[in-house]
């Protein structure tokens, strides 16, 4: 009977980590604010150093066109809240994920969503935030947003998504 429950203590760490849309968030903060209790959630964004205010206020995603990793004026500018609030709040630590849509190869789509993490990365280090704060990641097209064959889904998908930690692992 022990062994029962020692093995399932690692099924507990890995279901405490996971992120309500599947995949495993590593213990991270963001994208997790549709779990989390809407009355505290409601309190963070009052705060405006917290990761609440930045995912709802500021915004924590920028989406790209169709096979590009160059960013878009609209881009840019989402970009530039972002940089501002960053270099105001040095207490986090940024992890710039890069995603694809579901169209090409799960190889494609991994380079892509690593182009355009770098993309989202290197715009905010030319804005002052430290490379050091950075790191980037890429799902290609392995979390998407919205799962259907029509360019509105897909076009939620081509985004990266910045998340903020208090310290990397």
């Amino acid at each position: 009977m022990r062994l029962i429950h020692l093995a399932f203590v690692p099924f507990l760490a890995l279901v405490a980590c996971t992120d309500p849309e599947g995949g495993f968030n590593g213990g991270l903060l963001g994208d997790s604010s549709s779990w989390d209790d809407p009355a505290a959630n409601a309190e963070d964004q009052s705060d405006p150093t917290s990761q609440a205010f930045f995912e709802k206020k500021i915004g924590n995603r920028v989406l790209f066109e169709i096979n590009k990793y160059t960013l878009s004026s609209s881009a840019k500018a989402g970009l530039d809240e972002q940089a501002r609030w960053l270099i105001d709040n040095p207490q986090y630590v940024i992890i710039i994920e890069g995603h694809a849509d579901e169209q090409g190869t799960r190889e494609y789509n991994l380079a892509l969503g690593f182009r355009r993490a770098q993309s989202a990365q290197e715009y905010l280090v030319s804005r002052g935030v430290s490379g050091l704060r950075l790191k980037t990641r890429s799902y290609g097209k392995e979390r998407p947003l919205e799962i259907c064959s029509a360019e509105r889904c897909y076009a939620k998908n081509r985004r990266s998504v910045t998340l903020l930690t208090t310290g990397l692992s």
